[in-house]
């Protein structure tokens, strides 16, 4: 993600010099062996207790929605698989708003109700056994629950100002349109099917299997293979100018540009050059497809939605830049917890930094050395934790100190090292979660040594650190 709010403050303070522009398993109720009992409430994160729900593993999820921007109403179909990981008497699935008509646990009726603003409550008429593998089905309808703001942290359904309409939001969006596992711990594979007045376009993540027009209302199918944080899926509704491509390996490429999206233009027709240098930095590109969503509304933030990322109409080339090694670093390998937020957001930040090395012949050691010597003694800049930061408090320093801290372990575990952890990391929890202790620790094994005092110093901890790991290597003297 890459937030407006944040951009512009860095506009003002940082630009010249820093950008040209865990928690433990999910807790289970003890029962004795055989018995049946609830799944918890929550996955077990402690920034956000109440997201995801405990005693199954959602593996799959076919959403199919009715959107007419006129009325304002969705009616949705959406059908969960999931493995269960205990013998499950009842357990929850994510949705916040709409009116709930029917739930089916594998083609029978279940009883399901309502508890605080986001928990659906689904009881199936037999126990669930653990390991099994079931399929939960919910038809539900009503007005999307609208976005408060465009502040980071507000998310929800929101208008475009042409009418139209799309979901986005982090740490939470799916939950605002589908029942869902909503948790980036539980990854899944996704199919969305929509369909909306004609006059409309759809646009999802994934590959566009399908599209027709009858009867005044135009149904498209987007298939998702690779599984899926859900805050990384979205849909969008507006009057799209779509265009088509592929990467020069066969990839499929697909740009949607909104009204009001057209000075993106010149951006979007530069993806396949950056996702080839972004794969010599991290790897080969990890999604199926690429492109990006180009809406004409001013929502505060850009999004890394998986393979076709979203973006603000005040994107810019580092947004995008950032959005795409997001692919890498937030995507293929997600976070455990959101107190590892800095495997996201300091990767992704310092890949504008790498762009600007290679594209725009940028020496990044005086850059650094500008940004220090600028928030020298600040002790706003360096009280932000970069890991375990707190609850509410993960994205304050990660677009800004954690870049610094990402050069600066370059500089102290050398070019060679720092060069495999960005492509090796990638690869080793490909379509997989992990956490940034994992991280460091890879970090550790390609420097053939601890790293403690540097880790601490600069991830851990609310001071500047001292000479010895601010000036690393090549930042010396």
């Amino acid at each position: 993600m890459v937030h407006d709010r944040v951009r512009t403050l860095l506009l003002c303070g940082l630009v010249s010099t820093l950008v040209a522009c865990t928690g433990g398993e999910p807790d289970e109720p003890r029962t004795e062996p055989g018995a049946a009992s609830p799944g918890a409430s929550g996955i077990g994160d402690p920034y956000y207790p109440d997201d995801g729900n405990g005693g199954y593993d959602a593996t799959g999820y076919e959403v199919s929605v009715r959107y007419d921007p006129g009325t304002g109403r969705l009616d949705g179909d959406t059908t969960v698989t999931a493995r269960a990981t205990q013998d499950l008497s009842r357990f929850n699935l994510d949705l916040r708003g709409f009116t709930v008509s029917s739930v089916e646990v594998d083609g029978g009726p279940a009883e399901f109700t309502r508890e605080s603003d986001t928990e659906l409550v689904v009881t199936p008429a037999d126990p669930v056994r653990e390991g099994s593998t079931f399929a939960t089905r919910v038809r539900y309808s009503g007005a999307p629950l609208d976005a408060t703001s465009a502040q980071l942290g507000d998310n929800g359904w929101q208008r475009s100002p042409s009418g139209g309409a799309f979901v986005l939001g982090e740490p939470h969006s799916a939950a605002y349109w589908y029942p869902v596992n909503e948790h980036p711990r539980d990854k899944a594979t996704f199919r969305l099917t929509a369909r909306v007045p004609s006059e409309w376009t759809a646009v999802s993540i994934g590959r566009r299997e399908s599209s027709r027009t009858a009867d005044g209302w135009t149904t498209s199918t987007w298939v998702e293979p690779n599984p899926v944080a859900s805050y990384l899926t979205t849909i969008a509704i507006d009057r799209f100018d779509v265009v088509r491509g592929t990467l020069a390996d066969g990839t499929p490429v697909l740009s949607a540009y909104a009204p009001g999206a057209n000075d993106l233009r010149d951006e979007g027709d530069r993806v396949g050059e950056i996702i080839d240098f972004l794969e010599g930095e991290f790897g080969e590109y990890p999604q199926a497809t690429a492109g990006g969503i180009y809406l004409g509304a001013d929502v505060g933030f850009s999004l890394e939605t998986q393979g076709r990322p979203t973006y603000t109409r005040t994107a810019d080339l580092e947004t995008v830049v950032h959005e795409l090694a997001h692919q890498w670093w937030g995507n293929t390998v997600s976070v455990r917890s959101w107190a590892d937020i800095c495997l996201n957001e300091c990767l992704a930040s310092y890949s504008q930094w790498l762009w600007a090395e290679d594209k725009e012949g940028d020496d990044l050691d005086a850059r650094y050395r500008r940004a220090i010597d600028r928030f020298a003694g600040s002790a706003q800049f360096w009280g932000r934790k970069l890991y375990d930061m707190g609850p509410g408090h993960e994205f304050e320093g990660v677009y800004s100190k954690g870049i610094l801290a990402l050069h600066a372990l370059r500089r102290e575990i050398g070019e060679d090292a720092f060069g495999r952890l960005l492509r090796e990391f990638p690869a080793q929890h490909r379509n997989g979660n992990a956490s940034w202790p994992q991280f460091e620790n890879h970090a550790e094994k390609l420097a053939g040594r601890q790293l403690d005092g540097f880790l601490d110093a600069w991830f851990r901890g609310t001071e500047q650190p001292p000479d010895e790991y601010l000036y690393p290597g090549s930042l010396r003297g």
